[in-house]
């Protein structure tokens, strides 16, 4: 279900510094393996002084093993801007993004900025999850692509699940790649097992779902 060209420029993300319109291969989207293709992120550049200046961005590949490749398959992402200090931040189409907290010198020694790492500082409070086995993982449930998660009131996550599988009928199912498939499985669900509107409840706390989230970009 992966499409063969970058999903951010219809989704409505910015790009900048020569990004957008990148394309795959089908064989690269056939590997199996730890190194399969598991899904599309995006990755900006920030001024290093002034982080909500978004000076370049690249879409790139993520592979089951949590690596971020080029659509080259490079293991590096190459930018065309000069060697230097840059905020880094990852994005993805229904997860909120994390930012380096403190800008990284990115020259032809630096081999990679590893968001999975507590050790990672990233950009505000609380902007990352931590998942069971103690690595970082960007926040699920951003469905309408906004900066803040929520699950009921206006503007919510939750509704538009619904109304991508038809609005009426909560039980029935929807495949497609998806900015509603918020547990990246195929398939949209509104009840049941593996449904995609208990993530946006867990993630906003789990208790009170009036309670929100707030995406933790500058």
């Amino acid at each position: 279900m992966i499409p063969t060209t970058e999903p951010f420029t219809s989704l409505g993300f910015t790009h900048a510094g020569g990004g957008g319109g990148e394309t795959v291969g089908p064989a690269r989207l056939a590997v199996t393996g730890k190194n399969a293709i598991v899904d599309w992120v995006l990755v900006e550049l920030r001024s290093a002084t002034t982080p909500t200046q978004v000076v370049a961005t690249r879409s790139a590949l993520l592979e089951r093993d949590g690596d971020i490749i080029g659509t080259n398959g490079y293991p590096r992402l190459l930018f065309s801007v000069p060697a230097g200090n840059y905020h880094v931040s990852v994005r993805h189409r229904n997860h909120f993004g994390a930012m380096t907290a403190t800008s990284v010198t990115l020259d032809a020694n630096e081999s990679g900025v590893d968001f999975t790492q507590s050790s990672t500082s990233t950009y505000g409070t609380g902007a990352q999850t931590t998942l069971s086995n103690g690595r970082r993982a960007l926040w699920s449930g951003n469905v309408l692509l906004d900066a803040t998660l929520r699950y009921v009131g206006a503007q919510n996550d939750r509704d538009p699940i619904l109304s991508a599988i038809g609005g009426s009928t909560p039980t029935t199912t929807i495949a497609g790649y998806r900015v509603e498939d918020v547990n990246l499985d195929g398939l949209v669900r509104y009840v049941g097992a593996n449904n995609d509107r208990d993530p946006v409840l867990q993630n906003i706390g789990g208790s009170v779902p009036t309670a929100t989230r707030t995406q933790q970009l500058p």
